[in-house]
């Protein structure tokens, strides 16, 4: 019965001691005496060390110094990074977790430099422009852009107005990558506030983003001016014309 008892005891004690992990942290602490002790002659005992040359100053504290970033080689083209072959330097926990782990980069050697340079896909290097071109397409059509036009003067709507109107929104987009839709959009018209029509947005002469814009009437007198909409964009509209506007 007792041998039992130790046997249990025994396999206990062993569950209870691998359930324990045991993680070694990469820590370094630099430090400096502020009392250095005294000098001694060569083979001469050295003197005894007292409470004041056991203080120390902190130099540096690995755990929250700055990590150098790292290089890595993309592998295939990655939204806002690059393309496929190119050398980016990211912070460490970035290029790790983005980019490693997934498969989309590699760690920067010369044999990875020269094999992602020689097989880098011509096709993929025309389908992106840039590697931001993509994070571009994808703002400008989740935009619902105001469109503000007179409401006492006959106008047509030209790139010029969209250019206008993107500025505000806080993009730059010259008049010859703005393409309207073929029908003519002329006014005032107040059965035409608030609806909607897409011009298209051509990005390097290649990406191109089809951007939703609202039609909103404005009159330089207070009085004529119509009532307010509170994030008007957040609100279904019609089209202006039909589904396929």
């Amino acid at each position: 019965m007792l041998g039992n008892v130790v046997k249990m005891f025994g396999c206990s004690s062993l569950c209870t001691t691998q359930s324990v992990l045991l993680q070694l942290s990469r820590n370094t602490f630099v430090l400096k005496r502020r009392f250095p002790p005294n000098l001694y002659k060569k083979n001469q005992k050295p003197g005894k060390l007292r409470g004041r040359h056991y203080v120390y100053d902190l130099v540096e504290d690995t755990t929250i110094t700055k990590k150098p970033n790292l290089e890595v080689v993309l592998t295939a083209f990655v939204e806002g990074v690059g393309s496929k072959g190119d050398v980016v330097s990211l912070k460490p926990n970035v290029a790790y977790n983005k980019l490693l782990l997934p498969g989309l980069a590699v760690y920067k050697t010369p044999e990875n430099v020269a094999k992602y340079a020689t097989e880098k896909d011509e096709k993929e290097a025309e389908v992106h422009s840039s590697a931001y071109a993509q994070r571009t397409v994808n703002k400008l059509e989740s935009l619902t852009l105001a469109v503000v036009m007179n409401k006492d003067h006959a106008w047509v709507i030209e790139p010029w107005h969209i250019k206008t109107s993107l500025r505000k929104a806080g993009y730059y987009v010259p008049e010859h990558a703005i393409t309207l839709p073929e029908t003519p959009i002329t006014g005032p018209d107040l059965l035409k506030q608030n609806k909607e029509f897409y011009c298209t947005v051509t990005i390097n002469n290649l990406e191109k983003a089809r951007v939703r814009c609202r039609i909103h009437h404005w009159s330089t007198e207070p009085s004529e001016r119509l009532p307010y909409v509170f994030e008007h964009w957040k609100l279904d509209a019609e089209p202006l014309f039909g589904k396929d506007s």
